[in-house]
């Protein structure tokens, strides 16, 4: 259930707090508070999905200035940047008046931070399905295609592959 999650969620942001607190210079660690505090976003009231949805994107960027090449990081942040930028107008004003607002997103910043993390990781079938979605979410139908089906044609080796790989079958289809 709901509350579950979000106590799961909760339990994951103290133990990244706690892997920061031993070492706060590892890109991995840092990444992980944006990953605990995205999960909490899900679970959460509008006051603290902002809250959250700011950590994300700062977690996310100085996980990139302690390593650049931590693909990863690069996902994280595309996705971030094609999830803000596809708000709709009405919550974007409901979160700039009640929340003062979100830093800036693009999609073109989501599928170039996404395209990089392939660049580093080729082989890691989750940077392409989540290229489709940002390219599906920038009007890009075919480049969708094609990064959904790339990523749908690799091998699942991680636990969640197969839901990423379900969700990505269920967009192509919706294409189609």
């Amino acid at each position: 259930d709901i509350e579950t999650k979000k106590r799961f969620a909760q339990a994951a942001l103290e133990h990244s707090r706690r892997a920061v607190a031993l070492d706060g210079d590892n890109p991995v660690n840092i990444l992980s508070l944006a990953v605990s505090h995205g999960k909490l976003a899900v679970y959460s009231d509008p006051k603290a999905k902002v809250k959250y949805s700011r950590l994300v994107r700062e977690d996310a960027e100085r996980a990139l200035a302690l390593d650049p090449g931590y693909a990863w990081a690069h996902h994280v942040l595309g996705r971030w940047h094609y999830e803000v930028a596809t708000l709709g107008v009405s919550a974007r004003l409901f979160v700039r008046l009640f929340y003062g607002g979100l830093p800036p997103a693009s999609l073109d910043e989501g599928v170039r931070c996404l395209q990089r993390a392939i660049e580093l990781e080729p082989g890691e079938l989750n940077h392409h399905l989540e290229l489709g979605f940002a390219h599906a979410a920038a009007g890009q139908p075919e480049q969708a295609r094609r990064a959904w089906r790339t990523g749908l044609a690799m091998p699942s080796s991680g636990k969640h592959d197969e839901p990423a790989k379900q969700r990505a079958r269920e967009a192509l289809a919706a294409l189609d």
